[in-house]
């Protein structure tokens, strides 16, 4: 991530950078209980999802799209929650909410992925998933996989 906006988006912990559209900057998030959960931000500052453009709002749907469509190719997924959570922005002293959606794709199954196993232990139910890091060698090999299946 070479913008100063990318960088200015580092302190919000979003994850590693995948790709961008014209509007929006994917990452892989650092939570990965569920393999291929993304952190889709905003490419500009803005605080409200009534702040959005017409523009902004047809790529997002063009990218949930495509990214269900490559993330079902890569890893079968079940079916995909989408949320937009920004209240933790107001934990801090001088709340800085920025519009970003959490991808999370649910699985009825386990997935195999560079020799590790991938349950989705809570699928069906609200219940917070455990938090899961990885190597940074898996989430680069993760990363490299949703690039090579995804259409753009």
């Amino acid at each position: 991530m070479d913008c100063s906006y990318c960088k200015k988006l580092e302190k919000y912990d979003f994850g590693d950078f995948i790709m961008e559209t014209t509007h929006w900057i994917i990452f892989l998030a650092p939570q990965q209980s569920n393999i291929g959960t993304c952190v889709v931000a905003l490419n500009r500052h803005e605080s409200d999802l009534s702040g959005l453009t017409r523009e902004e709002w047809l790529d997002f749907g063009e990218l949930v799209r495509e990214m269900e469509e490559t993330l079902k190719k890569c890893f079968d997924v079940t079916l995909f929650n989408w949320g937009s959570l920004m209240n933790a922005s107001y934990l801090k002293e001088t709340p800085d909410p920025h519009v970003h959606w959490h991808l999370i794709p649910r699985y009825d199954h386990a997935v195999e992925f560079e020799g590790l196993v991938f349950e989705d232990i809570y699928f069906g139910t609200m219940k917070p998933r455990p938090f899961r890091g990885l190597p940074d060698d898996v989430r680069r090999e993760i990363i490299n996989f949703i690039k090579a299946n995804h259409p753009r």
